[in-house]
């Protein structure tokens, strides 16, 4: 069997079956989540400072950390120059605070040096390579994190994959099984129109199906549109249902 890779027309034929199959599952989950407006939630600051706190923590505990936070200091100025202890106790409801606190602290030092102020505004004007490398040469920053600040508050033509997009897109046959978080972010990219509706709702849409029926685990294929056309389902559920 050809390798992916040795074969440029078996790639092309491969990318194209991909993207039918993923604008296949982005109509049925619009379908099953229904569509959401692209809308700016919050300030890009909060976006970006709330989505650092957010890693591997609930969307409750994100909150709570970041308005203790601000109450105990008040300003982006008084955070950048608390004490690392400080701040790791103000945001401890979030998970490993003690190595979020040193990515904060150098994340707003940084973009006070450079910008002269603390806001990241400019970036709606900023070409999105550009925008997204002006981002990750941060401290904690990653392809996630600044993918989802420039879609949520620019609508800028990228997606983050979290771990329910991609957990998704592995059970569907998306992407290969060793294919990592980070790594998939270009690949699915690859595969959808570069249409920030789109990308957005997909990735709300396949997060929602993520949370309530793609879960971690034991996943609730009696509810799934997706059984068709799931390499999971076939592989492990078909013939036993």
């Amino acid at each position: 069997m050809a390798k992916r890779g040795a074969n440029p027309t078996l790639d092309v034929d491969i990318n194209a079956r991909l993207s039918a199959k993923v604008m296949v599952i982005y109509d049925r989950l619009l379908e099953r989540y229904g569509p959401h407006p692209l809308v700016p939630r919050r300030d890009p600051m909060h976006e970006l400072i709330s989505t650092i706190l957010s890693h591997r923590t609930t969307q409750r505990n994100e909150q709570l950390a970041y308005d203790s936070m601000w109450r105990v200091f008040g300003s982006w100025e008084a955070i950048r120059d608390a004490p690392v202890d400080k701040l790791t106790e103000a945001i401890k409801l979030s998970n490993f605070p003690e190595v979020k606190a040193p990515y904060i602290k150098g994340i707003l030092a940084t973009i006070s040096e450079r910008r002269g102020e603390y806001s990241i505004d400019f970036l709606k004007d900023v070409p999105v390579q550009e925008a997204l490398d002006w981002l990750m040469s941060m401290p904690g920053v990653g392809i996630k994190t600044a993918t989802l600040v420039l879609l949520f508050c620019f609508g800028k033509p990228v997606m983050p994959v979290d771990t329910h997009v991609h957990r998704v897109a592995q059970r569907t046959g998306l992407i290969g099984a060793k294919v990592s978080p980070t790594a998939a972010h270009p690949l699915l990219w690859a595969l959808l129109p570069a249409d920030p509706y789109i990308l957005y709702n997909y990735h709300i849409n396949n997060l929602l199906h993520g949370q309530r029926v793609c879960v971690a685990g034991t996943p609730r294929c009696a509810l799934c549109p997706l059984t068709d056309m799931c390499d999971w389902y076939h592989n492990n559920r078909a013939e036993k249902e």
